[in-house]
């Protein structure tokens, strides 16, 4: 007797981005203001990081919020419905509720239907995992259209005291609509993980000893020191290993795609530091013709919204153009790289 088999999905061939959107907060916080708060200057900033300003959300600018007008945009450049998205994929670090996930909000507040929505935690290189998940979803029948954000509110992780990270952190909102191509749109992902250094750029502590439990968790007479968790990081390990490391990273995606570095029309790093995109580019013998982005010296680094807010930058300023090929790559705390080729919308 024959078993019976299970019809396999079929979807499209290939995937790519057919538009992109971003929201940046209304407020602007110029290194000046930074310098209330942290013995340092202007030009050590400047040195150290590349950034002159960053913006950080109000009161009114939640993760939901930036997320759905940043997404807007997206489905408008795209030239879809929302009803038309059948995955909803949020990266962030900063959603600060367990549970449920941004993402069903969101979908539900963009007119998604009951598409799925989900968030993953996977820092600054989210918005290239939650890319690579789309093109899997597409090709695999699973979705025609699937709705990446990538979205961040680092301010409230910030700890304004200390000299390390108070001037590095903003927020915003970056999203992409990735849909079915007929030619390929999206290249192999180039992603991994390092745990053994998941140390160096970390949450100072678990929530669940920055807030007192009830005795029965807690125990009689036990004591707690409450105090928010905020963000820390090794600054020398993980710019030697964002040199290093990511160079070759960033050169596998090449690669893997078959392009040479002076084919590409736009290098779009993860906004981290300038000076890490500077090495970068040296390591990858990229030509003085590709133009690269430089977001972070106006937006600061916005984690798992860096890269689709920069390419937002970039096509707006006509610094890279429709139809051209793009290297971006992010890399962050975990550690977690990810690093593709992508046709920009």
């Amino acid at each position: 007797m024959t078993k019976p088999q299970i019809r396999p999905a079929t979807g499209a061939q290939y995937s790519r981005i057919h538009g992109v959107g971003g929201y940046r907060p209304v407020r602007v916080i110029p290194n000046s203001e930074v310098l209330e708060w942290i013995d340092s200057s202007d030009e050590w900033i400047r040195t150290r990081s590349g950034i002159a300003e960053r913006r950080w959300a109000g009161p009114d600018e939640s993760v939901s919020e930036m997320s759905v007008q940043a997404a807007g945009k997206a489905i408008a450049q795209a030239g879809i419905s929302a009803e038309q998205i059948g995955g909803v994929i949020v990266a962030t670090v900063s959603h600060l509720k367990q549970t449920p996930a941004i993402a069903t909000e969101i979908a539900e507040r963009l007119g998604c239907g009951t598409a799925p929505a989900f968030d993953i935690s996977a820092a600054c290189a989210g918005f290239g995992y939650g890319l690579g998940l789309a093109d899997g979803m597409i090709r695999g029948g699973n979705a025609e259209y699937v709705l990446v954000i990538g979205v961040e509110r680092l301010s409230d992780l910030t700890d304004r005291s200390d000299r390390s990270t108070a001037f590095i952190f903003g927020d915003g909102a970056g999203a992409a609509i990735v849909g079915p191509s007929d030619t390929p749109g999206i290249g192999k992902l180039i992603w991994g993980s390092d745990g053994s250094q998941a140390d160096v750029i970390t949450q100072t502590r678990a929530w669940d000893t920055a807030f007192a439990k009830p005795d029965a968790i807690n125990g009689p007479g036990e004591e707690q020191d409450h105090k928010w968790p905020a963000l820390r990081m090794d600054g020398q390990p993980v710019f030697r290993w964002a040199v290093w490391e990511m160079a070759k990273v960033a050169q596998q995606a090449l690669d893997a795609a078959g392009i040479t570095a002076d084919q590409l029309g736009a290098f779009i790093p993860h906004q981290a530091n300038m000076r890490i995109t500077d090495a970068m580019i040296k390591a990858l013998k990229l030509p003085a013709s590709v133009p690269v982005a430089r977001d972070i010296a106006e937006t600061g680094n916005t984690s798992a919204a860096s890269i689709p807010l920069a390419m937002e930058r970039m096509l707006e300023s006509g610094e890279a153009h429709s139809g051209d090929l793009a290297l971006i790559i992010g890399f962050g705390a975990g550690l977690v790289y990810a690093a593709a080729v992508v046709t920009l919308p």
